[in-house]
């Protein structure tokens, strides 16, 4: 099992690497899940990508594996900005591609703003620059506190999947994962989220960036994604339709071809440079 150190505990982390030995080798893709997900949501990603890229997915803070805060533990977008900096430094990633989703892709727009030069392309699955709104902090609290985790977890999946998105057996799998977070940990990184904005800093990301969005989701309004596809350089929109806030799972293996031609299409912009 491996860990980065960070100065507030151990993050678990995995890395799959069966590119071949002739191939190109060093670029190396990073995956940073969202409140309630799992590492196990990149999954149907990765036979689209292990041919070609080392892939790096951990645990974030506050779940499974990783170093579970207490309850007065202060968390902001920077401190999670600098736990990807001690997986990617830990794996031996260099400069590299970096992928997140919802709270993760707030993370990474924040980290390529404050390392740049480890940062190869961002791509960002439902996730936005800006926070929302204390209501729904209050909301999850007051769920959570009177009817407990899995009434949470349970309206949470109806806010991520439309109706038949998913079968049984991947539902339940999910489910499972949302249900194992610690309402803490749950509250405190929406609280962190609530507090993000990105804006005056968005100048800052020069790299290619991807983003992709479902059409439907209840959190983050299709207008917020074209307004931070307005605000960077270099960037490219795609809207699934008939997805909501568990894009990245719905969609995997659509979205890990979009990914796919994105990181082809930037190597080879940057080859002809």
């Amino acid at each position: 099992m491996a860990y980065a150190e960070t100065l507030h505990g151990k993050l678990y982390y995995e890395v799959f690497d069966q590119v071949a030995p002739w191939e190109a080798h060093g670029e190396t893709i990073i995956f940073h899940h969202g409140i309630g997900a799992a590492p196990g949501i990149w999954t149907e990603w990765l036979p689209l990508l292990t041919d070609r890229y080392r892939v790096v997915r951990f645990d974030m803070r506050g779940y499974g594996r990783s170093h579970i805060p207490p309850a007065d533990f202060k968390w902001t977008i920077e401190l999670l900005a600098q736990d990807l900096l001690a997986v990617a430094d830990a794996a031996g990633a260099g400069r590299a591609h970096f992928v997140g989703e919802s709270i993760g892709g707030t993370v990474v727009l924040q980290f390529a703003i404050t390392h740049p030069q480890r940062v190869a392309t961002l791509t960002v699955s439902n996730g936005a620059h800006v926070g929302g709104s204390i209501q729904g902090v209050q909301a999850w609290q007051r769920t959570i506190d009177e009817q407990g985790i899995k009434a949470w977890s349970d309206q949470f999946m109806r806010d991520r999947f439309v109706d038949g998105a998913l079968d049984a057996d991947r539902h339940a799998w999910y489910a499972r994962q949302q249900e194992s977070w610690q309402r803490d940990s749950i509250l405190n990184a929406l609280r962190a989220l609530v507090g993000a904005d990105l804006r005056p800093r968005l100048p800052a990301v020069t790299c290619p960036v991807l983003l992709m969005h479902g059409d439907r989701s209840p959190f983050i309004p299709v207008e917020i994604m074209v307004d931070l596809y307005r605000r960077l350089g270099n960037a490219r929109l795609q809207i699934f339709p008939n997805a909501r806030h568990g894009l990245p799972f719905s969609h995997a293996k659509a979205c890990a071809q979009a990914l796919r031609e994105f990181l082809a299409e930037a190597r080879g912009s940057q080859s002809t440079a």
